[in-house]
């Protein structure tokens, strides 16, 4: 396979290294508590370009060298100047059907560059199995974590003018839709980066830890050396606690509810984090999933979260939001037209 194509990752990760110093660090460099714990205590930028799975054509290839990690940050510096040249105001409209755009480049902040860890340029967050990829799903486990496009039409009717559909009551709508818990498992757990809202913030005590997630105003709580509570109560982030095992504070996460913030998962996850300062500045962020009911083995992840000066801002998203209504609006317009009636008006609450 040609040199380039080894090493240019399909879709927004093509071309996503910026290169920057490693950084080696001693225990002894890092911050500590005044009992000697590693004080994780601060606000972390997770924002990176690296992806979650490894493109198939890098096989069992975890790291990158220098020399490939220059070549691809150039090209994800092209991509960015491209993005930033002024949209044509002459252009037609998109065709029926397709994807009229959202947020453009000003709004997208996924990071500049990958993440290395112990000196390594990796090519995804999943680290095992050792394709890099989420291991084979068990015989009749429900697909998650994709959507699928709607396309225009009110295609839930065609059984019959009055069958259920996707868009009959608000809450069977996605929970990040409704602004209930993140997008794209900011939250989790496991806590994975996203497009935007990078930020986490984590406030260390020596009983309690939270974890503020920027993306959805999320906050967890670590209850630590506690039991967990009994399987019945179930919580929008599952039930976590946590303990050290030396320098490593290790969480385990259960009790989920039926559609957790990890979407590919379910209410019968096991998710066990860790989380070790590498570095006075930076941390490693470390998961493994394990679903018997939807994966045949369990995988792990890992990525990098330097610290950050940034502050945690307020993100607005609250489950009444005008998207929302319009999710619902546009519903009844497709069944009118599918019925072949006229729609009723509806006042625009924004004028």
């Amino acid at each position: 396979m040609h040199r380039h194509a080894s090493i240019c990752f399909a879709g927004v990760a093509l071309g996503w290294l910026v290169l920057a110093p490693a950084a080696a660090a001693q225990n002894g460099d890092i911050p500590r508590t005044a009992s000697g714990r590693p004080d994780l205590s601060g606000t972390y930028d997770v924002s990176t370009l690296t992806p979650m799975e490894r493109p198939e054509e890098l096989g069992e290839k975890m790291a990158l060298s220098e020399e490939e990690a220059a070549e691809v940050a150039e090209g994800a510096r092209r991509r960015d100047e491209r993005r930033a040249r002024p949209s044509d105001p002459g252009r037609g409209a998109p065709r029926q059907g397709g994807r009229v755009g959202g947020y453009n480049g000003f709004y997208i902040d996924n990071g500049d560059s990958a993440f290395q860890v112990d000196g390594q340029w990796r090519t995804s967050i999943l680290i095992d199995p050792p394709n890099g990829r989420y291991p084979p799903r068990v015989d009749g486990a429900p697909a998650r974590g994709g959507r699928t496009p709607n396309p225009g039409t009110a295609f839930w009717l065609e059984p019959g003018l009055d069958a259920a559909g996707p868009y009959d009551n608000m809450e069977q709508r996605p929970h990040a839709e409704r602004c209930i818990l993140s997008f794209g498992s900011t939250s989790g757990p496991p806590m994975l980066p996203a497009l935007y809202n990078n930020h986490k913030r984590i406030v260390q005590g020596e009983n309690t830890i939270m974890i503020l997630i920027e993306m959805v105003h999320d906050a967890r709580i670590v209850r630590m050396n506690a039991e967990h509570d009994p399987a019945e109560i179930k919580k929008w982030l599952g039930d976590s606690i946590g303990w050290w095992e030396g320098d490593t504070l290790v969480v385990e996460t259960t009790n989920f509810v039926d559609r957790p913030a990890f979407r590919r998962g379910s209410r019968n996850m096991t998710v066990t984090e860790r989380f070790r300062m590498e570095s006075a500045d930076q941390l490693v962020y470390t998961f493994t999933v394990e679903d018997p009911t939807v994966w045949t083995a369990p995988f792990t992840g890992e990525y990098a979260w330097p610290r950050s000066d940034n502050k945690v801002y307020e993100y607005a998203c609250h489950e009444a939001n005008y998207a929302l209504e319009g999710i619902m609006k546009g519903a009844r317009l497709l069944e009118a037209d599918f019925r072949g009636e006229e729609p009723d008006g509806v006042v625009n609450p924004t004028r």
